[in-house]
């Protein structure tokens, strides 16, 4: 029994030991740093879908055959060019009868009763040819489908909203193109919501500024929006700012051995850096980490709110 109540013993005591030195490598060491001037930028993404801007189905004007598409799809058309021919129904039937009886009767019928031109309604490209020559259709059914122009389609989050300004350059990146990076304008912002995963969302249209060959409707995109931006800026990583009761602090060195906690303005915060406004400058020896704490002893952690991005979807 000695024994059993001896090895616990030993045991617990290792095990103290071993908590002991855990706890003693966690203790975050004081570090002294300065101030930097250099670039920073609070940007964030979001996804989007390639989309036609309008989407026009061109349907036939009567029933009947198609005779001739003379569109392929990704081609260009300018409004009222003909796209398509085709009989109507009774044509169709007159030109059979007549192609039965020789090439001389089909062509004098050919002439005498034309074939219907259906044509562009806009500028634009084809997007989906869905017909062919010798199909018959009716009024319903769609021959070709037209666009103006490719365009992206982005859900934004109400609270990222007040960082889209129309006109405003954005960055525009293809899932099936990761590595390439293409610019957009922001040409419109909805004014009705919508409700997408229980998150409230505003479409946000953006125009390629020169619509890439490798743009197709329907490709998932990556937006990248820079909300704010600053290139000579007085930065100091995120960590090295206390906040308490609204305002900001840090831990300056002195020539005494009691550090000098003081209060500072700042700008842009990215969640890694974050601008000094005023308080400090580079010549200043910043504490961070370590015993840096707030004046009522407690640790502090800088707050993150604010930021882009952060707490949505």
């Amino acid at each position: 029994m000695k024994k059993i109540v001896a090895a616990v013993v030993i045991v617990l005591i290792l095990i103290v030991g071993v908590l002991s030195l855990r706890g003693a490598k966690k203790a975050p060491s004081t570090r002294a740093i300065k101030a930097e001037v250099g670039p920073i930028a609070v940007e964030f993404r979001e996804t989007g879908t390639v989309s036609p801007r309008n989407r026009l189905e061109i349907k036939p004007p009567l029933s009947g055959r198609i005779e001739n598409v003379l569109v392929v799809e990704g081609q260009k058309v300018k409004k009222g060019e003909v796209i398509a021919w085709m009989s109507s129904t009774d044509r169709a039937v007159l030109l059979d009868a007549a192609r039965s009886k020789g090439e001389q009767e089909l062509k004098k019928w050919e002439d005498t009763y034309k074939p219907t031109p259906i044509v562009a309604p806009l500028d634009g490209f084809i997007i989906v040819r869905s017909k062919e020559p010798g199909q018959t259709v009716t009024t319903g059914d769609v021959i070709a489908v037209m666009a103006d122009t490719l365009i992206v389609e982005a859900d934004v989050d109400e609270t990222d909203l007040r960082y889209i300004k129309l006109g405003q350059k954005v960055g525009i990146s293809l899932d099936a193109y990761p590595d390439k990076m293409f610019g957009g304008l922001v040409e419109h912002v909805a004014y009705e919501s919508e409700v997408v995963n229980n998150v409230t969302v505003y479409k946000v249209k953006i125009r390629p500024m020169g619509t890439p060959d490798t743009f197709r409707a329907g490709m998932t995109a990556t937006v990248k929006v820079v909300a704010d931006r600053k290139d000579d800026a007085l930065l100091l990583p995120a960590d090295a700012v206390v906040d308490k009761d609204g305002k900001k602090y840090v831990m300056i060195k002195t020539g005494d051995a009691k550090p000098e906690m003081r209060e500072i303005t700042t700008g842009i915060n990215n969640g890694r850096n974050i601008e000094v406004v005023s308080g400090i400058s580079t010549d200043d020896m910043i504490l961070v980490g370590g015993k840096t704490a707030r004046k009522d002893g407690r640790a502090s952690m800088p707050r993150m709110g604010g930021i882009p991005g952060m707490g949505r979807r």
